[in-house]
């Protein structure tokens, strides 16, 4: 059985993205995409459980160079999605499903033995709670909570809804990761670190939570901030996933701090290239050196 310091586990998907100048990219994107490069390239033993329909997606020629190995299972259908992004910073976007995947479940992840089983989702429906609590039976459990909070409405639209069984489900997660605006959707509290603490008080041993200006992680004991510091955002898409997979593999090799600030950096320097990461570890050292100087505060 191979070892792994992380599984990634997640749909692939059929991006269509659309910046605000009206610029088109098509892509073979996905949670799971950028998390994984993240990862890989990051030097962690890394491997990626996704799932697509076979005539829709070379899913081993697109983690090419990744580092990562890559399992694969069918699903009747592919996710799709068209991303139209209205102003430059890319904060503000419209989301449609165009196509979703099967949901994943435990019985068919590889037989691998995992330090970290992380849920790289995009629409509700790719998982369950059920799957979350089966994974901490054997390693532990990383959750982007995008795919608990966004679903696909009866028009193909994409819309935000809380998670109802987080109360039961969160216990079970070490590390949860959300945005500012579902973190308020979560808590109704706009306040990130009034968030933070009562995600942590509901079970979540480690949140973090996503700005654009900074990513913030609360342990139970203390906040801890790290200012992004990208010189363009031309690679915006992937912020999230890239700044996760860095701090949940970092953090198995140092404290929190350090661990927010690898992460940190990691997505400063990603989000100046489109796609996926495809650097290595000593670049990310390298602008650490560059433009930050001293560890995270």
């Amino acid at each position: 059985m191979k070892n792994y310091d992380v599984l990634v586990i997640g749909p692939v998907s059929l991006d269509h993205n659309i910046d605000c100048e009206g610029n088109e990219r098509h892509e073979l994107g996905g949670a799971v995409v950028a998390s994984g490069f993240a990862a890989a390239r990051s030097g962690a033993r890394t491997a990626v459980f996704t799932k697509s329909n076979p005539a829709d997606a070379d899913v081993q020629a697109r983690f090419a160079g990744s580092g990562a190995d890559v399992y694969w299972a069918a699903s009747s259908a592919t996710c799709a999605i068209r991303n139209q992004y209205f102003t430059p910073d890319k904060e503000k976007r419209q989301c449609t499903s165009l196509g979703v995947c099967d949901p994943f479940t435990f019985q068919e992840l590889p037989a691998v033995k995992a330090d970290i089983y992380h849920f790289a989702g995009l629409v509700y429906g790719d998982f369950d709670g059920a799957l979350f609590k089966q994974a901490a039976e054997h390693g532990k459990v990383a959750v982007d909570v995008q795919c608990l909070l966004r679903c696909v409405e009866p028009d193909g639209s994409m819309g935000f809804h809380d998670w109802s069984e987080k109360t039961q489900y969160l216990p079970y997660i070490d590390y949860l990761k959300t945005d500012a605006a579902e973190a308020e959707i979560l808590t109704g509290l706009r306040d990130r670190e009034e968030a933070a603490r009562l995600l942590h008080s509901w079970g979540a041993k480690e949140v973090l939570i996503t700005h654009n200006t900074e990513v913030l992680v609360y342990d139970g004991q203390r906040v801890y901030t790290c200012p992004i510091k990208a010189r363009s955002l031309v690679g915006r898409t992937g912020r999230g996933d890239t700044t996760f997979a860095g701090y949940i593999t970092e953090r198995q090799r140092t404290g929190v701090a350090q661990a927010l600030l690898y992460a940190t950096a990691l997505v400063s320097l990603k989000m100046e290239t489109p796609g996926p990461y495809q650097g290595t570890r000593e670049d990310v050292l390298d602008y650490i050196r560059t433009f930050y100087g001293t560890a995270a505060e």
